[in-house]
């Protein structure tokens, strides 16, 4: 039975197995729990219509049991009232519904027994279904926190790839100082001799004023210097 045979599945242990092919576990065990949904419902169905059998079945067998005891009591009544030929027919009566009883008795024993095991498989159905609502709950919540965990993994590798980001980027500052400390080390050393030398040249370039070289004579006069 179709029914069953998916009810054992999802209600063993390889339950995981089945979920692992799954690319959204949640979806999949959504849509495995409606098809079992369905199935329960079939289930329920059937279940009444065999019940509704029983019934059918008791109802005709106590009709039988009824008119079998009416008769039994009328032929009882028509033998104290001397009519011993209306008590044959009473029991004539009797003796067909007898015959009758039997398979009315056989056919509701037959209803009464399918009607009991559909009862004990609808219940049992509804326990696991009862049980599985429960399991569902419990894979969605794990469902949960493995995409939340997946989340955070997912954000600590973006920051690590940050923190390797910073690394390049002072590995690039760090060779830019160098550069510019080269450079500047390299006009350093290209000012040295050219730039002095011409510094001096143009110190005595300059030739001083008629004035400046009166004042310059007069005190060197006076401080006796030739």
């Amino acid at each position: 039975m179709g029914i069953l045979k998916r009810f054992r599945d999802i209600m063993s242990a390889n339950i995981n197995a089945l979920l692992d092919k799954a690319e959204d576990p949640e979806k999949m065990i959504d849509q495995y729990m409606r098809d079992l949904q369905e199935d329960l419902r079939n289930v329920k169905s059937e279940t009444a219509t065999i019940m509704a059998e029983e019934q059918r079945c008791k109802r005709q067998l106590a009709e039988c049991d009824a008119e079998i005891a009416k008769m039994q009591n009328y032929a009882e009544k028509a033998l104290l009232a001397g009519n011993e030929g209306d008590a044959m027919k009473f029991l004539e009566k009797k003796n067909q519904l007898v015959q009758k009883q039997v398979p009315l008795q056989q056919a509701y024993d037959v209803a009464a027994a399918n009607s009991a095991k559909m009862k004990q498989l609808h219940d049992k159905l509804t326990k696991d279904m009862n049980d599985l609502n429960a399991r569902r709950d419990a894979i969605k919540a794990k469902v949960q926190i493995a995409k939340t965990q997946e989340k955070m993994n997912n954000m600590m590798g973006s920051v690590a790839d940050t923190a390797g980001s910073m690394a390049a980027f002072d590995r690039m500052e760090a060779k830019a100082d160098a550069m510019l400390d080269k450079a500047s080390a390299m006009s350093e050393l290209n000012s040295v001799g050219t730039d002095s030398i011409d510094d001096l040249a143009s110190k005595y370039d300059a030739a001083p004023s008629a004035d400046v070289q009166d004042e310059l004579a007069a005190l060197k006069a006076k401080m006796g210097i030739q």
